[in-house]
């Protein structure tokens, strides 16, 4: 460590796309401590079922650097950048990666999940109410949220499955319409 500062901090690093495990090799090459959470999924090709290993975080590599010194690193053959905020590498949760590594070693079967919020909206994805939209209200402990269904200006608390919801991502903004001003088509008109 020079000047205090924490090279043991884990960083995001963005890579190419399907470029993870090579990029994490060569940085591992270069002595560099390396993370790439990964999950088993089945996958269906020539009509065989194979199990491959996948990112859990596709287009990003966990790497502990001295962001003073992160040439080394950005000249890395698959990086595309440091997650920064302006041009001050972010470090990443110590308590967050240490609890990814704890879910990968678990020996359970882990699978990546859409990031919720509260008061963000949701649709419901099960049988019975399937399609139905609502605002995600709170956690309910580690398996259940409430989701509230706004219905002529009332709400319908609900608790439901989090395997159950899916986010909904906000709408596009609409393309602004031009209008021609009324005196400028009395002038092409006449």
């Amino acid at each position: 460590m020079s000047d205090g500062i924490n090279i043991r901090n884990w960083y995001a690093l963005q890579v190419r796309c399907r470029w993870e495990t090579p990029t994490a090799d060569l940085l591992t090459g270069k002595g560099y401590p390396v993370f790439l959470p990964r999950y088993q999924v089945k996958k269906r090709s020539a009509g065989r079922v194979r199990e491959i290993s996948t990112p859990f975080f596709p287009g990003y590599v966990f790497c502990q650097l001295d962001p003073q010194n992160r040439l080394p690193v950005l000249v890395t053959p698959g990086v595309i950048t440091i997650v920064s905020r302006g041009r001050v590498p972010l470090p990443v949760d110590d308590d967050e990666i240490t609890a990814i590594r704890r879910i990968v070693s678990s020996g359970l079967r882990p699978e990546p999940w859409p990031y919720l919020e509260i008061g963000q909206r949701v649709r419901i994805e099960s049988d019975a109410l399937e399609g139905l939209q609502g605002i995600l209200i709170s956690f309910k402990g580690t398996r259940r949220i409430v989701v509230s269904v706004t219905l002529l200006r009332r709400s319908v608390a609900l608790e439901i499955e989090r395997f159950c919801v899916r986010p909904i991502l906000a709408a596009q903004p609409k393309p602004v319409e031009r209008t021609i001003p009324a005196s400028l088509l009395e002038r092409a008109v006449s």
